[in-house]
């Protein structure tokens, strides 16, 4: 007991109110801890390898998170001075903030639970970001939510905190009884606190083990948001492993050789820069291209699910060339949006759509239009968000978003966007422009309606909008199949090609960073009369539907692209790249090398997610991907992805 005196002396008289805060921080951070394990639904977490961590390593990073909480009551402790009246008014002052600070921590609980819903991750960099997009955040949350439980939840939570404290807040109010010289010392530790927690712990003390919600439920919220705050730009030669230029390019060059011979361009910076040739005559077919919202490959009965969610996208893989071994690159919609218009690799951190300097890129919109064609970006939301407008209007795409829909012909919006029918009409008249000028059309369509809160027009399909997940897919197949169906009777139909894939999955959730069947999507390619219907089983990523979709045209290009050919070139080399977050990985069949900051890697088995031993071709696979990497991290940061 003798050794708890100088802390006992450290919170006593008006400083007793800094304890109670500690205290509740502390159990309320426990308490949304072990909630989100509960409702992580993973019950392998309760055992003591994994309980013990989660709760010890937990418990430091809330007393760090907590140190910057003090300071205020501490200032009050010190400075407020004594006498009936000011004690009264002190009461009145540490009741309100104190409740106001119990119901803000109450709040970000909550919202914890919601991201964790969304994401399976603590606070992170996605959520640093939505702060810039407060009205699809707040209103996709006001739209989803019923909002009367939970702030009538969060006002009884903050009133049983303010009962618990009241005793111990009344206390605190006591006249002082202690002199100047130690109301300052005890100030100056407080003061001190923040500075310590913030040198003496670091983020990487929750990554105990590889179960990928683990160490997330070992951290904290309040920690990992600004912790995401100050890494939200992640430059890869300082956090990841590395390779020399030299080899880096010998090794990117060898990739390319390693499917058939290549015209590289000579004395070119960026080694993939090579010269592709068409196969045969060009084709100037028109071109669709759709990025659906969140179409995981489970929700196709083609990849084996028994609901017949999707009965118009299946008689499309039917009717046409349906790809079952397509990963994408990340998990949000920024990342299949620069995966596909610029076929490169998921460079840790932000997406490349969202980065600055990301005008004048080689794109697929730019190969179309060097062929006299219009690049066209179409989405159902506001092109203000996630950057959208900028990053295509600064690459030669005519952007058109909902501003282009008069209101009386919107059947139902929510918060990010029109209900997917109405994009799809506003594309058909903007197709039907294009083609009565007699120029061929590149359009590239980006759907909102598959994403939560799930609402779209009544009588659609037989699953109640605003439900569930699977009726937004039904919606969203239905709003397809009526599209196809409408472009059927337009002339220019018969010399379109329709490319449908996902942006990403509906859920990156798994037990490591990387879990591989969480980042399967579709790829269907359509076209009666110019693509025989056909199964492509290529493992193959994101980055290599442009390729593909200029190979099926014949095209003869300059290619700064990352990726292949899946049809013609993809056997040769069937590898695909994911990432989630800060880890980017490198999947060849059997093995994903996974990369992550402080220049750690690992060798990870895509089916169980165990990890595996060192191995030859594990450390030659490693190469690639740090090459690949590398690679494409240095091409963006220095400039010569951007053209003249």
């Amino acid at each position: 007991m003798e050794n708890l005196k100088p802390l006992s002396r450290l919170f006593s008289g008006r400083f007793r109110i800094v304890a109670l805060v500690l205290v509740a921080y502390l159990a309320i951070n426990s308490l949304v801890r072990l909630g989100l394990l509960a409702f992580n639904g993973d019950w392998s977490l309760l055992s003591p390898g994994h309980l013990l961590p989660i709760v010890a390593i937990g418990f430091l990073f809330d007393l760090a998170a907590a140190c910057w909480w003090l300071p205020p009551f501490a200032l009050i402790a010190a400075f407020w001075p004594d006498g009936p009246r000011s004690r009264r008014t002190l009461l009145i002052t540490l009741g309100v903030l104190s409740g106001l600070t119990f119901a803000l921590w109450s709040f970000v609980a909550a919202s914890e639970f919601v991201f964790w819903n969304e994401f399976a991750s603590r606070f992170n960099f996605i959520a640093v970001d939505y702060l810039i997009y407060t009205r699809e955040v707040i209103g996709n949350i006001r739209e989803s939510y019923d909002l009367r439980p939970l702030f009538a939840g969060i006002g009884a939570v903050v009133l049983v905190m303010l009962a618990l404290a009241w005793r111990h807040i009344k206390r605190a109010v006591e006249p002082a009884g202690m002199p100047w010289l130690s109301r300052l010392g005890r100030l100056t530790v407080f003061l001190l606190l923040p500075a310590i927690s913030f040198f003496a712990v670091d983020a990487r003390y929750k990554e105990y083990g590889d179960h990928a919600q683990a160490t997330q439920l070992a951290g904290n919220g309040h920690y990992e948001f600004w912790h995401a705050f100050r890494t939200n730009e992640i430059d890869y030669a300082q956090f990841y492993k590395t390779e020399s230029t030299e080899r880096i390019y010998k090794i990117l060059r060898s990739e390319f050789e390693h499917i058939g011979p290549q015209r590289f361009t000579d004395k070119s910076p960026l080694a993939v820069e090579r010269d592709i040739t068409g196969r045969g005559p060009e084709q100037r077919l028109n071109v669709v291209l759709m990025t659906v919202e969140s179409l995981s490959a489970e929700f196709l009965s083609a990849f084996g699910n028994k609901h017949q969610l999707t009965p118009r996208l299946d008689q499309l893989a039917n009717e046409g060339m349906l790809f079952t071994r397509l990963y994408a690159t990340g998990t949000r919609t920024v990342r299949g949006l620069e995966a596909v218009t610029l076929s490169i690799p998921p460079t840790p951190g932000n997406s490349i759509v969202k980065r600055p300097d990301n005008d004048r890129l080689y794109t697929l919109g730019e190969v179309f239009a060097d062929h006299g064609y219009e690049p066209l970006y179409v989405y159902g939301g506001y092109g203000y968000f996630d950057n959208m407008n900028a990053f295509f209007g600064g690459n030669g795409y005519t952007v058109i978003d909902r501003t282009a829909i008069p209101k009386e012909a919107i059947h139902m919006e929510n918060i990010w966007g029109v209900a997917d029918e109405d994009l799809f009409t506003l594309a058909l008249a903007e197709l039907d422009q294009r083609a009565a000028a007699g120029k061929p059309f590149f359009a590239h369509l980006m759907t909102t309606s598959n994403h939560r809160p799930f609402t779209y027009p009544d009588g659609r399909v037989d699953i109640p909008s605003g439900k569930s997940r699977e009726g937004a897919v039904k919606y969203t197949d239905w709003a397809i199949g009526d599209f196809i169906d409408r472009a059927r009777s337009k002339p220019w139909f018969a010399n379109t090609v329709f490319v449908i894939l996902a942006d990403h999955t509906a859920s990156g959730r798994g037990k490591t960073d990387l879990p591989v069947e969480q980042f399967r999507i579709p790829l269907i390619v359509y076209s009666p009369g110019h693509i025989a219907p056909r199964r492509i089983d290529t493992l193959a990523s994101q980055i290599d539907v442009a390729p593909t979709v200029l190979a099926l045209l014949n095209f003869s290009y300059r290619s700064h692209f990352f990726g292949h050919d899946i049809i013609a070139d993809g056997p040769r080399h069937q590898r695909a790249f994911l990432a989630n977050y800060q880890t980017v990985g490198y999947l060849e069949d059997d093995i994903l090398v996974e990369l992550r900051p402080q220049r750690r890697w690992r060798l990870v088995d895509p089916v169980s997610g165990a990890e595996l031993p060192p191995s030859e071709r594990g450390e030659h696979l490693l190469e690639e991907a740090v090459s690949y990497y590398e690679g494409a991290s240095e091409a963006y940061r220095s400039g010569i992805l951007r053209r003249p």
